[in-house]
């Protein structure tokens, strides 16, 4: 008898496949972000079947109204993608494990994402945020950030052993796609990293190279309310957060004319499509370009 004669509940096969996605060795993130999505649409099927579903029960039309289900409550197009994608990853394993007969999520419309070019900070307003700060562990990380292009995962999870001043290289260990690889550390990083290590870091007992003294680490939700905080203080209208200091890192190599290949390699991209999202041009270059006429 195969597999997919047998009945099996939804939660059970969602368990395998996060069972599946540990055993690659997909990063935590992954990990937690695909099975919280796939709970959700679980929790969806509940309440619109009254029991738990299994697995052979649920048909196309019901992932379409989860989709649906997920506009109505005003999901931006690009979570509501991301949706369609996990749902897409959990068939295709079904599929191949032969839970299901065929897969019906082949014939789910994708969810198409507008193209915006990213928010960045310049140079200068970089200084101004973090001489506006008032907490020195968080303005090191702010300019780690800009300096590295590091995700705020990475940097809230790099250890003391990972920072190579010898060498001066930051080691990434188990990035996003549990990829490793190398960060050069800049002269201004590396006079920054130093002074933080020799004060602030002295006091604190922790295996994490950016920590606070009370619990030994710190969180990316704290990182970008400080921030946050220091943008409201400050006037701005502009959305900043972890993430925009990173956009900001490539947006500088990219005014730069650095090759977009060596770009991809420091902020850990798999794709260069993904990394040509920041080939965008500003309003002042624009103006700089017709006043060449």
């Amino acid at each position: 008898m195969k597999g997919r004669d047998i009945m099996i509940l939804l939660k059970a096969a969602v368990n395998q496949y996060k069972k599946y996605l540990i055993n690659t060795e997909k990063s935590k993130e992954t990990i937690t972000g695909y099975s919280n999505h796939l709970k959700r649409m679980e929790s969806y099927l509940i309440e619109k079947f009254n029991y738990p579903p299994y697995l052979q029960d649920i048909t196309l039309t019901n992932l379409e109204e989860y989709l649906d289900s997920q506009l109505a409550r005003g999901l931006a197009q690009a979570s509501r993608s991301k949706s369609y994608y996990i749902i897409r990853s959990f068939y295709n394993y079904c599929c191949r494990k032969e839970l299901v007969e065929k897969n019906i999520a082949l014939n789910l419309e994708p969810i198409k994402v507008k193209r915006k070019e990213r928010t960045y900070l310049t140079k200068n307003e970089v200084i101004v945020l973090v001489q506006k700060m008032e907490n020195e562990l968080i303005k090191t990380i702010v300019m780690a950030i800009y300096h590295t292009g590091m995700r705020i995962s990475e940097c809230t999870n790099l250890k003391i052993k990972s920072v190579d001043f010898k060498n001066k290289v930051i080691h990434i260990i188990g990035g996003k796609g549990n990829k490793d690889r190398d960060i050069p550390i800049s002269d201004t990083l590396n006079k920054i990293l130093t002074k933080y290590i020799k004060n602030e870091r002295l006091e604190v007992n922790s295996n994490y190279f950016f920590a606070t003294k009370a619990s030994g680490r710190i969180s990316p939700q704290h990182i970008n309310r400080q921030i946050n905080e220091t943008v409201k203080r400050l006037g701005w209208e502009k959305h900043v957060s972890a993430h925009i200091l990173r956009h900001s890192f490539a947006s500088k190599l990219i005014q730069q004319e650095v090759n977009l290949v060596k770009i991809q390699k420091l902020l850990g991209h798999s794709d260069l499509r993904v990394t040509s999202i920041y080939t965008h041009t500003s309003k002042e270059e624009l103006r700089q370009a017709v006043n060449v006429i």
